[in-house]
């Protein structure tokens, strides 16, 4: 008697995994390929400190109400935080953010300090002023 091959009997031969081994190997490819180039590279990683730096402090100047008191500078700060975001965008632009990121921060941090000055100097003009009645009425109360 001779031996049966399965596909005789109607039945299909089925897979072995190694025989999977080409598309495991093209897929782990495509793969290995997608997270490389889905990663950010080593410069954009390297600015994303400078960058965040920069956003916390035009977001702590705003915050301190510098669009009242500094608005000038908080605008600068602003601008360059834009400018230095594009720049690290750019491959051609990117060795520029970290010195714009810095110059928004700067802004920022000096907006900040500005505004924080001014509603200082505002509650000091307030408490002299409050110092001056009391004066006036412990002395109206003394001579009356």
């Amino acid at each position: 008697m001779a031996a049966h091959s399965p596909l005789r009997h109607g039945t299909p031969m089925h897979r072995s995994f190694a025989q999977f081994r080409r598309f495991l190997c093209v897929t782990v490819g495509a793969f290995a390929l997608l997270a490389a180039f889905a990663a950010p590279s080593h410069a954009q990683v390297a600015l994303a400190p400078e960058l965040a730096a920069a956003q916390q402090a035009v977001d702590r100047a705003g915050q301190a109400d510098a669009d009242q008191y500094a608005p000038e500078l908080l605008a600068s700060a602003r601008a360059a935080l834009e400018q230095a975001q594009a720049a690290a965008a750019s491959r051609r632009e990117r060795k520029l953010a970290p010195g714009l990121a810095l110059r928004a921060t700067v802004d920022a941090d000096l907006a900040r300090a500005r505004s924080e000055e001014a509603v200082a100097n505002a509650r000091l003009q307030q408490r002299r002023q409050e110092i001056d009645e009391l004066q006036r009425t412990l002395g109206e109360g003394e001579a009356g």
